[in-house]
Parts: structure tokens; sequence; C-alpha cells
């Protein structure tokens, strides 16, 4: 774990830079837009190019060495910030150029997911799979619990020009810290070798290889269709707060502090834990109550009840995907992981952005309008949620949130996904007993 815990710690303080500056410009986006469509698109665009990169990146991470591909990623993020820095600091900064900048990072971005999901699997024991997840989910975590509190007062210090050069020397910490690590490549197994061909070929694997196996191909579908509903709420979450408390950031601060509270809580449980015995349990109840949450959270009317009920919400998370995560790692052979990996988190995401696509414009022209004083849904759920400037996007809340609850207990009807982990057998995988520390190395072909 030594190895793995310091490339953590360079995660931990690079997350924290990353949420500085994405608060830091998504108020900054609201004050100039005053619109949920604007927010919105900035996710989508940051999310829709990864994913039609993903499959050639997937193939990518299992050609080269991985702990390139991670410091590539890295450099793209870096590259981005740099930009937006300097428009910004020569006052030519415009929504649209969140969007570029964000397909840029999001596309290079595509890489890491695989690559840190594989070198993990090759840097620690089966056993310790759960703990690493859970490590990971604190060091995102942990960043919003300060990254709110930090950049609003940094905010009137140093400006938003400020938190994004902070934000760059964060990112060269965390490659730093790739730099003196040591990440074995993985073994060659037969289903490695069975799978090497054309760029092509390899590209389109993973889809194969989890269309092969329908135990695996359900489960995703469950991931599909809670990522399908839940970025109709949470892409709403700061404009829908900003509106229902008349542009209070302290408010919004406070909510995403919890969030931050809640996923390093439930990321340290985990860490310690290590998740339930039969995972399959982790992902199905801690969906129904992630999703029982996101309704919550629609059904709030002050800071305290959505802080709550945000930290409510986010505690599960870290067991969902630490469960996800350990059937995955334990299942699929490390050297086609990162083919089998980047289609797994494509068909489990692609209708995230869809999601995103869409949720602005519905409430910007409908679900708002609809639930403003003398709204023609204002009859129907003003019980509910209220009405006014908001109350359309805490409607979006409710609905996402009962509709993923569903989801969630349908997966225990379904046979093929209630018993994914005794359907399926789990690979064989040694790891490096011993960690070195080294600079890192084009040549570097070294196997666990």
């Amino acid at each position: 774990m030594a190895a793995f815990t310091i490339i953590w710690i360079g995660q931990v303080i690079s997350l924290l830079g990353t949420a500085m500056t994405g608060f830091a410009l998504t108020i900054w986006a609201w004050q100039i837009t005053q619109q949920a469509t604007a927010l919105a698109l900035v996710g989508f665009f940051t999310f829709a190019p990864a994913l039609l990169v993903t499959p050639f990146a997937g193939a990518l991470v299992d050609r080269w060495n991985r702990k390139f591909v991670m410091m590539l990623s890295d450099l793209a993020a870096i590259l981005s910030t740099i930009v937006v820095f300097l428009l910004f600091w020569v006052g030519n900064l415009q929504i649209w150029h969140l969007y570029v900048t964000g397909a840029f990072s999001g596309a290079f971005g595509a890489f890491q997911f695989p690559a840190y999901s594989a070198a993990v699997t090759t840097m620690v024991s089966k056993d310790q799979y759960g703990r690493a997840s859970g490590m990971l989910s604190t060091a995102q975590f942990a960043s919003n619990i300060f990254a709110p509190v930090v950049a609003a007062i940094l905010l009137g210090i140093i400006g938003i020009s400020g938190i994004l050069a902070i934000d760059v020397f964060t990112f060269l910490i965390a490659i730093g810290a790739l730099l003196i690590v040591h990440v074995p490549q993985p073994v060659v197994t037969q289903e490695g070798q069975r799978s090497r061909g054309s760029f092509w070929k390899e590209s389109v694997y993973g889809f194969r290889y989890i269309l092969d196996r329908p135990s695996l191909f359900a489960l995703l579908l469950v991931f599909f269709c809670v990522n399908l509903l839940a970025p109709f709420a949470f892409t709403l979450l700061a404009p829908m707060l900003l509106a229902r408390t008349g542009n209070d950031t302290t408010a919004l601060g406070i909510v995403q502090s919890a969030i931050g509270i809640g996923g390093l809580v439930g990321g340290i449980v985990l860490s310690l834990w290590g998740g339930p015995k039969r995972r399959i349990h982790g992902i199905l109840i801690g969906l129904i109550l992630v999703t029982l949450g996101i309704s919550l959270i629609g059904l709030g009317r002050s800071p305290l009840i959505w802080a709550f009920a945000a930290f409510f919400t986010i505690f599960f998370i870290p067991t969902i995907n630490g469960s996800s995560q350990a059937i995955w790692q334990s299942k699929v052979a490390p050297d086609v992981q990162g083919r089998v990996f980047a289609a797994r988190g494509m068909i489990a995401q692609i209708g995230a952005p869809i999601a995103m696509l869409l949720a602005g414009p519905m409430a910007d022209r409908l679900f708002e309008p609809a639930m403003m004083p003398g709204g023609s849904w204002v009859p129907l759920f003003g019980w509910l949620v209220g009405n006014g400037p908001g109350a359309g996007m805490s409607l979006m809340f409710v609905i996402a949130g009962a509709l993923g609850m569903l989801v969630g207990l349908g997966g225990y009807a379904i046979p093929i996904v209630r018993n994914v982990e005794a359907i399926l057998p789990d690979h064989v995988v040694e790891v490096e007993s011993s960690v070195r520390l080294e600079p890192v190395r084009s040549s570097d072909r070294s196997t666990s």
C-alpha cells in the first residue's frame, strides 16, 4: 500500500485545487448568466467528449505504461486550467470558453478512470480493493469539505485568477507523486493474449467482453439507469440552491461542504470496514438509500435540511462505488482491465451527458415556470416543494430520487444481478510484494 498511498496523497492535494476552481467558476457563471442551462452545459461539454474517447482510451491504457497515462491526463487538466487563467487574467473569459476547455480536459480525463483502476489492481492485494477504493473516495470528498470554504475566503483575497494558479500548482504535486512511484505493469494472461489484435479490435474488445457476460452487463444497466436519473438532479444543485436562497453563496458552500463531509465519512468507513462480504448488497442497498437522499434534497426548504440530506445521500456513494469496483477488479483479468473498464464506464455513464443536456432547458422552460406562483403545476405539487424560484428544480430532485429507488429495488428482482458474484469466477492475480520508488522511464515494462 506504500506506493498507492503516495499517489493517493498527491490526488488529495490535486482534487482540493480542482474543487476550489469548480466552486469559483460556478459562482462566476451563475452571476453572469442566471440560467441553469449554462451550468448544465459546462457539465455536458466536459462529460460527453470523455465518453466518446473512452473506448480508445481503454485500448491505449492496456498498451501503454499506466503511470504515463495517468500523468498525461493530469497534464491535460493543467493546460485547460492555464488557458482559463490567461483568459480571465486579460478579461476575456466567456461561458463558451469553459465548454471548450472542459471538452479538452474531459477527453483526456477519459484515460484516468481505467488507468487508475487497472493500476490499483496490480499495486494492492485483492483483499485491499475495497479499502483502496475507500481511500480514493475519501480523497475526492475531502476536497469538497474544504474547497467551498477556502475558495469563498480566497475569492475576496486573491480572486479567481489566484485560485486557478493554486489549482495548477496542486496538479504539479500530483504528477510529482506519480514520478517517484513504481506502478507495475500486469502479467499477460491467456485472456489478454486472445484479446490482442488491431487497434480497432482492441477498442471494441471491452464491449464484447461485457456482452458475453450477461450478469456484468445487467449490473451495468442498473448503473446506467441511476446515472441517467441522478444528473437531472445534481446538475441543478447549485442553481436550485442559489435560486431558493436569493443567491446566498454561504448556503451553497454549506451544502457543498456537507456533501464533502458525507463522502469523507463514508470513505473512511469503507477504508476501515472494507465493504460488505456480498458486494452486491453494498451496491443495491446503497443505491436505494442514495436516491432516497436525492428526493429529500428536493423536499428541503432550508440550508440545514439540504445539508443533512446531502450528507445522507453522499455518505453511501463510497460503499456503492467501492463494492462495484471490488466486483469488477476481482472478476476481470488485470491486463484487459483498461479496455473492459473503459467500456464499463461508457455503458454505465452514457446517459449522464444526455441528462445534463436536458436538465437545464427542462428546468428553465418547463419545471420552473410551472412551479412559479400561479403556475399550472402548483396545485398538484406546491404542497410538496412549495412554489417560486427554485421550486421546479426541487421537484426534479424528488422525481429523480423516486425513480432511482425503483431501480435499486428492481436490481434485487433480477437474479443475474443479485447473484453476479456467484455466477462469475474470480481471476488469479499476483501483486508485487515490495515497493520501490523510482523516476518514470518511458521503457518501463516491469510486471507484477
